[in-house]
């Protein structure tokens, strides 16, 4: 496996392949561009001689009496820099050289090719001019190129690296006091650096994931030790009344009522164990719950007739409103009505003997609303934003039955189901517990029905 590199390596890297991409190409640039603008500069020497040898051709054939034009040619080719060579062939085989070499020249030239006329006599020239001085230039950018471009590179790439140092020393800080943080100290937070750039919100961001990291595990905690606690309680019922049943011989209606009691302990707990396990299962999105149509009127009848008996028992009238035709919300049965159960159920134990507990559906278009609302002894304000922790109970006179989680399972149900809860209460005069819904399909404007009671 190839060893990772560091990010301060890795931005040295590309920044130095770039700067030699971009150093090469001004490099090429710089090198053609001249070339180019010297080569345009010889051929407009050449072109501006020739025009002048043309001129000086043309005034020289017009003399009176004729003039001998190879040494006028030769007298005009003096003036000309000693780097250009001359050709010039006319009518009845005119031919002239500059200069009357015997040998040809081997270095580079740049050549102009021009006919013209003087009179009926018509003229070849060949002028060229030697590329020597203009290769001698270009040489010698060549090697300045060549050599001051790695240099330049080197000097850039170690400016780079401590550049790359320097700014991600504040990452290595982060890092280490991250490495610090364990799950005894979620309470240390990041200094983060008022620089307002990309480092700095890192740094909050991380900084507000130590905080909700630090928040779960205090509930997961204190959730542990709730747990802990509510089951000790049956634990202790079950052992102690083992414990004194076996301790001597005892009639069979003693062992029956060690034995009913024990069972109570054991549903109590297998009742709290189902509530843990179904919170924990709603937290971690382990089991998805299948949804479908459900008409939530026909759920609630069903809910109160179940919970008729504990009415009774507690002389509470449940006086429940029809919903109108068409209410229907997405949902999952089993789900919703262990919620409306938790609802009906709270509303009956805290309502004072001789009332009644009205359930309502509310619908329109978007959104089906069911309210429960009792009038027995309400929430305290102090109380009402706490009620839906897990084990929170808020004072003794809610807190006889019970352990604290049916509000809580039911706020995870309606979380489920995107819904809200909410509740509203005066201390003494009961409580409201609204779950607002998404309908599922169009309903029909709430209309006012006969009401329905339940229970004496």
């Amino acid at each position: 496996m190839a060893r990772e590199r560091s990010i301060r390596f890795r931005l040295t890297l590309w920044y130095a392949l770039v700067l030699c991409a971009a150093l090469a190409l001004l490099s090429g640039l710089i090198w053609f561009s001249l070339r180019q603008r010297l080569l345009n500069e010889v051929d407009a020497g050449l072109a501006d001689r020739a025009a002048r040898l043309q001129s000086y051709v043309a005034k020289e054939a017009a003399e009176t009496p004729p003039v001998d034009l190879a040494d006028e040619l030769d007298e005009f080719s003096q003036a000309l820099p000693p780097s250009d060579s001359l050709h010039l062939r006319g009518p009845r085989g005119f031919e002239f050289n500059f200069p009357k070499l015997s040998t040809p020249r081997t270095e580079d030239m740049r050549t102009l090719r021009r006919q013209f006329s003087v009179g009926s006599s018509l003229f070849e020239l060949t002028i060229s001019s030697s590329l020597t001085a203009i290769d001698h230039t270009l040489d010698l950018l060549r090697i300045l190129l060549l050599s001051l471009v790695p240099l330049i590179i080197a000097i850039a790439c170690a400016g780079g690296a401590w550049l790359s140092r320097r700014a991600l020393k504040p990452v290595d800080e982060v890092t280490a006091a991250a490495q610090g943080i364990s799950i005894n100290n979620l309470s240390l937070r990041l200094r983060a650096p008022q620089t307002g750039d990309e480092l700095q919100r890192l740094t909050e961001v991380w900084n507000g994931m130590l905080g909700r990291l630090e928040a779960a595990v205090k509930t997961l905690s204190q959730f542990a030790a709730d747990a802990s606690h509510e089951l000790r309680t049956p634990l202790a019922v079950i052992r102690t009344s083992a414990e004194v049943a076996l301790r001597r011989a005892r009639s069979p209606e003693a062992y029956r009522e060690s034995l009913i009691e024990i069972s109570q302990e054991a549903d109590r707990m297998t009742r709290l164990v189902e509530d843990l396990l179904f919170l924990a299962r709603s937290d971690a999105r382990a089991a998805e719950m299948p949804m479908e149509p459900v008409d939530p009127a026909a759920l609630l009848c069903n809910v109160c007739d179940e919970l008729r008996g504990l009415a009774d028992a507690r002389r509470i009238r449940i006086r429940r409103i029809p919903a109108p035709r068409g209410a229907c919300i997405s949902g999952n049965p089993a789900a919703l009505r262990r919620l409306f159960l938790v609802l009906i159920d709270n509303a009956i134990k805290y309502s004072n003997p001789d009332s009644e507990v009205n359930v309502t559906i509310e619908s329109t278009r978007a959104h089906i609303a069911v309210t429960v609302q009792d009038f027995g002894i309400g929430i305290s304000p102090n109380d009402q934003p706490h009620i839906f922790r897990r084990f929170y109970q808020a004072d003794k006179a809610r807190s006889d039955e019970g352990f604290g989680l049916g509000l809580s399972l039911a706020e995870s149900i309606a979380k489920a189901h995107r819904a809200t809860i909410t509740v509203t209460s005066e201390e003494g005069r009961g409580a409201t517990f609204r779950v607002a819904f998404t309908a599922a399909s169009a309903t029909l404007p709430v209309t006012v029905a006969p009401a329905i009671n339940v229970g004496q």
